[in-house]
Formats: C-alpha cells, structure tokens, sequence
C-alpha cells in the first residue's frame, strides 16, 4: 500500500512540473508575441485581427462550450489589452 500512495504521489508530482513547464511556455510565447504585436503598424494589425475573427467560427449565443469562450476571450486580451 505505501508503494501505490509513493507511486501516486511521484506521477502526481511529474504531472504538476509539466504543467509548470507548459505555464512557462505559454508564457513566454505571450511575451514574445506582445512585442511583435508592437511592432506592427496599424494596417498590419488591423488585417491580423481580422484574419483571426474570420478564422475564429460564429457560435450562436449560448452554445459556445467554456472552453472556446476562454479561446475567444484570450484573444481578445491579447489583441486589446497585451501585457506590458
């Protein structure tokens, strides 16, 4: 019994240093991201962002699942409000 409570307890904590690891990355690449979005001037980011919302499909009020209203509203954070 206590090799299977090590055993969880081991997997449990790989599993928690992958999520740190994802979390890192993600956001470095919002860091990364942000300064090119900077540097962009206004034409190019206006035709980005609407390449975006053409490629982002129209859902009907309500039947939006949590996860795509996450993507949706992350988007919007990135383009609207980057980090500074």
């Amino acid at each position: 019994m206590k090799n299977l409570i090590a055993e969880l307890l081991l997997k449990l904590a790989e599993k928690e240093e992958a999520s740190k690891e994802l979390l890192v990355q993600v956001e470095a690449m919002e860091i990364v991201l942000t300064a090119m979005l900077r540097k962009m001037d206004a034409a190019q980011f206006n035709d980005m962002a609407a390449g975006i919302a053409r490629a982002m499909p129209p859902v009907a009020p309500g039947a939006e699942t949590t996860e795509a209203q996450m993507l949706r509203n992350y988007i919007e954070k990135l383009l609207n409000h980057p980090r500074v």
